[in-house]
């Protein structure tokens, strides 16, 4: 039973800053291509950043500057540092972990997702 829970969303003012955490259970965690992703109304789910299991950092051409992306093998966590955020950065995060399985398939899980509202 794989489990990922997302939190650290709320309401915060444009150029305010937020930490979003996923804490997952259930898979080998150091062995897992982790992601963050996010949905607005009206809009499809968008990748936000990527941080793979053997590193390399990558993120949305939208947020490259402002957003950080880092993982905690020991705690088996993920987590988006989100500075100068906007109130186009107003979503549903949601985080991603990829499982391998063998050498020819992955499994995808996702969180529930966590709100993001930006606004004065």
């Amino acid at each position: 039973q794989v489990h990922l829970v997302e939190s650290g969303g709320g309401l915060v003012q444009p150029g305010g800053s937020l930490r979003l955490s996923c804490e997952t259970s259930g898979t080998i965690f150091e062995r897992n291509d982790m992601s963050w992703h996010r949905q607005a109304p009206g809009k499809e789910r968008e990748l936000v950043a990527g941080i793979p299991a053997d590193g390399g950092a990558h993120y949305a051409d939208s947020v490259k500057g402002r957003f950080t992306i880092s993982r905690d093998n020991a705690k088996d966590t993920v987590y988006l540092q989100m500075n100068d955020l906007k109130p186009e950065d107003t979503a549903v995060y949601y985080c991603q972990a990829e499982e391998p399985q063998g050498r020819f398939a992955v499994l995808h899980y996702w969180g529930q997702g966590t709100q993001v509202t930006v606004s004065s």
